[in-house]
């Protein structure tokens, strides 16, 4: 199983359920963090590959030897089309057929959202960049302090990007309505939001659900 994007949540969710873990990763400091976390939790043999590299540069991996991908990272983080394009190549190369990718996009509506949330700058001062950011989804630090460099899409260009490699499984938006309420959910007793997260589940692969959301999740069977 490769992991891009490696932020140590789902690593550690993945290694104590036995699975063996490739760590992708462009910051060292991160790789490093997530491997001292894996070693003090008793889940140092859960490491079977610790990368500093690019999503779209997996040269260190050979073909067809893996069972799961999660590119989470990558496809929001990679600017140029082309950079994009191999991230999911370089995914298709390295799984098994019949294998497993999850990927995660970020809907280009949550730039705005966040603009209009937080009032980092004014509407007024940005028409310009407005224009061109719908057309090409693309952020910078100047634009977008909370997220810096980063590639915002539509529900059609991501699914788009899987189209030739893998067979849908899933398509989803994964807050659904609940984008703008995270806190409100995570502070509910467990009980309580088990029954909205069910909820999020089963509304979160129609039309309304994925529109609202700010994360794409695809999940796909390699052809």
């Amino acid at each position: 199983m490769m992991v891009p994007g490696v932020g140590g949540h789902y690593t550690e969710f993945l290694a104590r359920r036995g699975c063996r873990l490739h760590l992708v990763d462009v910051s060292a400091r991160l790789l490093d963090a997530v491997t001292e976390k894996l070693r003090k939790g008793g889940l140092a043999d859960a490491l079977a590959g610790c990368h500093h590299a690019s999503g779209a540069r997996l040269e260190g991996l050979p073909s067809e030897c893996l069972d799961l991908v999660l590119l989470m990272g990558p496809l929001y983080h990679l600017l140029s089309l082309q950079e994009r394009r191999r991230s999911v190549q370089e995914s298709a190369r390295i799984l098994k057929k019949g294998a497993t990718l999850f990927a995660a996009g970020i809907n280009r509506l949550a730039y705005l959202r966040d603009l209009l949330r937080m009032n980092f700058a004014p509407a007024s001062e940005r028409v310009a960049f407005h224009h061109q950011y719908l057309r090409d989804g693309n952020l910078d630090p100047e634009h977008a302090p909370p997220i810096g460099w980063a590639h915002l899409t539509t529900a059609a260009e991501f699914l788009s990007r899987f189209e030739e490699r893998f067979e849908r499984t899933a398509f989803l938006g994964v807050e659904s309505f609940t984008t703008m309420y995270q806190k409100t959910v995570s502070g509910l007793p467990a009980a309580e939001a088990e029954l909205w997260l069910d909820l999020v589940e089963e509304t979160g692969q129609t039309p309304e659900g994925i529109g609202q959301s700010d994360h794409f999740l695809f999940i796909g069977r390699k052809l």
